[in-house]
Parts: structure tokens; C-alpha cells; sequence
């Protein structure tokens, strides 16, 4: 009996392999259908069918049209305090003196207020030019009447009218980098993508499997159970350890479904060498980077550095500080524990993650797939700030011409925890990545002398 089920499920695994071993197209867009996060109700319209104003840029405008009203009503308030409020009025107007007059600081709204209500309800511009401009030119005017001016002598409107003035410009400057742009930012994104999901490829042409890395002969990959090298049960497998299997497995069919989409990749920079990083917008996972560089050496030299020996990363790369297998959960699926180095002498401070992996070979590639994860052996300390790994991983393809050469892909979608700027790490991630391939060059020409000449053409002759 059992081994005639052992035999049915062979047979279960070898039409599976047949098939590339890969997710069903019905599950992958179940998977899509069922993580979408609208962040607003006029996601799904194209840009020109939405609304004219969006909620938050109309509450920045309301904000731009506070600040107006406010200003002029403490002036009118001052004027009423010293004396009539006729005299006042002529007297700071008709007979204006820049070193008496609070009026110009009335005047001051009105240009912030046309510069920006004109700018971002008439015209809908998405860039923070005019407000830098508004609250550029309303910090100069302000200190330079606070400094020649006698108004700070004269009563307490002295102080409030320009403090006000001062806070209120640069709270509409946080509010529109902050807030308005930021979340205009995050529907289009929202929107292309799932444009992109709609029309995109959900399966990229590959070759056909010939069965998962590291898996023993006649082994079920998708079994509760071990098997050892002669077919026989090994033992069950725990609760935990199914559910790091269906991460990892997961994050490999999220993986597949980036690359199916490579039409819809943006080129976001190119180095020096030719390596190319591109950027694919989700709703899922926000903005993922990945890095396509071609490498003159065969396969299975990136194989071995970046998907085989994940704890010997830190010999060559300068970005991790430590890499721990904390888990071989199966032949496919590993836990491990990493450290990446702190940036800018210790401003961006050393974050750790604990990832699961799964590892897959197929016929003309070898696959990595990572997303973060718990383990009980690395909880959260106060060394590390926790970041977070989303689905991601190495890929390299093997040339089908030239077994010399291949292509590494890098697939990368982090969130760094704390508090840091997103379009900061944005602009720096593409540099740390053709910083990291040309590491991995670099330890592909130690270990393999033979092949410096390809990989560094311009190097000179080895002594």
C-alpha cells in the first residue's frame, strides 16, 4: 500500500515538473485579486477621468486659504487695539513705512495665497517648486523686517503677526511634500499597476523544469512529510515548518509573476559597466528595484556566491555583516538571519532581518526567493533596528548559446523600518545594488583567476 502511494506520488511530481513546477495562472490571480488595497475611491479611473482635486490636495488648499483669512484677521484685530481703526488703516496703508507697517505681512498671504492656489487647484501642478518658492520668499521677508523693523516694539502683534506668518508657510510646505504629493504619488502608482496586472503576461517564457534543487531522488516537494535518500518517511513535518514552506513557495510565485511582467519594468538608472536597474510599481508591495546585470561567466559561478553559500556573502560584500542559516527546514526552504551594515558612519544605523528562502533550479536558471519572517531563535533586539524583506530574490539564467555567460537578477523590495525619508532610499538603492554586482564580480574573478579577463575587461594581465 505504501508503495504504491509512494509511486503515485512520484508520478504526481514528475507531470508537476513536466509543467515547470510553477504556481497555476488560476492561483497567481487569486493571489492578485485578493491582496489589492485601494487607498482611494477613483483608484481604478485613469488620471483624466478622476476628479479634478483629490480629497487631500482640496484640504490643502482649504489649509492655503486658512492661512489668507487668519493673518488678515489678526491685523484687523491689531488695528482695532492701538486706536481707531480708520486712522490705523491709513496710517499703515496710505502712509505705509516698511519699519511700522504690518500690512505688508498682510500682503505676504496674498502672494502665498495666489501663488498657491494657482498653482495647485488651477493649474494641478504635482511638483513642490511653488511652495518652495512661496515659503522661500515669505522666510527672507520676514527675517529682514523682524531685523530693521521697530514693530517688535511696538505691542504684542509685533511678535505674533510674523511668528504666524513664519509657521503657517511652512506647515503649507510640509503638508504638500508630506502629505499631498506624497499620496497623489501613491494612487497613480496604485493605478498603474493594477493597469499593468490587467495587461501583463502572467507567465514569462522559461524553460521546462527538471526538478527543484537540492531535492533527493523520488522526493515530494510539496509533501507534510520527509523522505530520506531511500524513499522511506523520515519524520513529519511541524506546523511551523509547513508554514515556512508556504512562505517560501509564495514568494517564489510572487517572483515569477515580477519577471513575467518585465515589459512593464522602468529603467530607473545604468552604470558604467552596462548593469541596469528598473523599477515595477504593485499594489501589493509598492515599489520593487531590480537589478539585470549580464555576467561573463557561467552560471553556476553566480549560483554558488549568491544563492548557494548565503553564509559566505560576508566574505566579499561590504553592504552585510552577517549572515546566519538559523533553519534547513527542507531541501528547498532555509531560514536564515541577516545583518546589513550601517550607512553614512552610523546615520542610517545597522538593520537585521530573518528571512525564509526557498531555492529552486530549473532547466535554464537557478531561483532564490526570500521574504521576511519570524524566527523564535532571532527575536527583535534593541542592537538592530527590524526591517523588512518583501517577496524578492536572485535569479540567474543561463545563456541557451553561451554557457560562458549568463544574466544575474537582483529583485529587491525592502522596508527599512524607522524613520527614514522613502524617496532617499529610493534615490540611494540603485548605487548600493551595481555596488553589490560589482562586488560579486569581483569575488568571482578571486575564485576564479581564469575568468578576471572577461569580467574586468580592462583589467591588466594577472602577475
Amino acid at each position: 500500500m505504501h508503495n504504491g502511494t509512494l509511486r503515485r506520488n512520484i508520478t504526481s511530481v514528475k507531470e508537476m515538473q513536466d509543467e515547470g513546477s510553477l504556481p497555476g495562472i488560476a492561483s497567481l490571480n487569486a493571489s492578485y485579486s485578493t491582496s489589492l488595497t485601494l487607498p482611494s475611491p477613483y483608484l481604478l479611473l485613469p488620471p483624466v477621468a478622476r476628479k479634478a482635486v483629490s480629497d487631500v490636495r482640496r484640504t490643502f488648499c482649504l489649509f492655503v486659504t486658512f492661512d489668507l483669512l487668519f493673518i488678515t484677521l489678526l491685523w484687523i484685530i491689531e488695528l482695532n487695539v492701538t486706536g481707531p481703526i480708520l486712522d490705523n488703516l491709513a496710517d499703515q496703508v496710505i502712509r505705509y513705512k516698511f519699519k511700522t507697517s504690518f500690512f505688508d505681512i498682510v500682503l505676504l498671504a496674498v502672494f502665498r495665497f495666489l501663488c498657491l492656489q494657482i498653482g495647485y487647484a488651477a493649474f494641478l501642478l504635482k511638483h513642490w517648486w511653488v511652495v518652495a518658492i512661496s515659503t522661500l520668499v515669505t522666510s527672507v521677508f520676514l527675517v529682514v523686517k523682524v531685523i530693521v523693523s521697530e514693530l517688535l516694539s511696538k505691542n504684542a502683534f509685533g511678535y505674533v503677526l510674523p511668528i504666524t506668518s513664519f509657521v503657517v508657510a511652512w506647515l503649507e510646505t510640509w503638508f504638500l511634500d508630506f502629505k499631498v504629493l506624497t499620496q497623489e504619488a501613491e494612487n497613480d502608482r496604485a493605478y498603474l499597476a493594477a493597469a499593468n496586472a490587467d495587461r501583463a503576461p502572467m507567465l514569462y517564457p522559461r524553460p521546462v523544469s527538471d526538478g527543484q534543487f537540492y531535492s533527493p531522488p523520488e522526493s515530494v516537494a510539496d509533501s507534510d512529510e520527509y523522505l530520506d535518500e531511500e524513499g522511506l518517511r523520515s519524520r513529519p513535518a511541524t506546523f511551523k515548518e509547513k508554514e515556512y514552506i508556504k512562505q517560501g513557495q509564495e514568494a517564489m510565485s510572487v517572483l515569477d509573476s515580477i519577471l513575467a511582467q518585465e515589459e512593464n519594468w522602468k529603467l530607473e538608472k545604468t552604470s558604467d559597466t552596462g548593469d541596469s536597474v528598473y523599477s515595477l510599481e504593485t499594489i501589493s508591495y509598492g515599489k520593487i528595484f531590480i537589478l539585470k546585470a549580464f555576467m561573463q561567466c557561467p552560471a553556476e559561478c553566480v549560483y554558488q556566491e549568491t544563492i548557494m553559500q548565503p553564509e559566505k556573502v560576508v566574505e566579499w560584500t561590504k553592504t552585510v555583516t552577517s549572515c546566519q542559516i538559523l533553519q534547513r527546514v527542507d531541501d528547498n526552504t532555509l531560514v536564515t538571519h541577516d545583518v546589513a551594515a550601517s550607512v553614512g558612519g552610523g546615520i542610517v544605523a545597522s538593520r537585521d532581518y530573518v528571512n525564509v528562502r526557498r531555492i529552486e533550479r530549473r532547466q535554464n536558471s537557478y531561483l532564490s526567493a526570500g521574504v521576511s519572517t519570524n524566527h523564535d531563535a532571532r527575536p527583535p533586539s534593541d542592537r538592530y533596528v527590524r526591517g523588512e524583506n518583501h517577496p524578492g530574490g536572485f535569479v540567474v539564467l543561463k545563456s541557451s548559446n553561451n554557457p560562458a555567460v549568463c544574466t544575474f537578477i537582483w529583485i529587491l523590495n525592502t522596508d527599512f523600518k524607522g524613520h527614514l525619508p522613502r524617496y532617499l532610499i529610493h534615490q540611494a538603492l540603485p548605487s548600493g545594488m551595481f555596488e553589490f554586482v560589482g562586488q560579486l564580480r569581483e569575488r568571482i574573478a578571486e575564485r576564479n583567476p581564469c575568468l578576471r579577463q572577461q569580467l574586468h575587461p580592462t583589467a591588466g594581465p594577472l602577475l
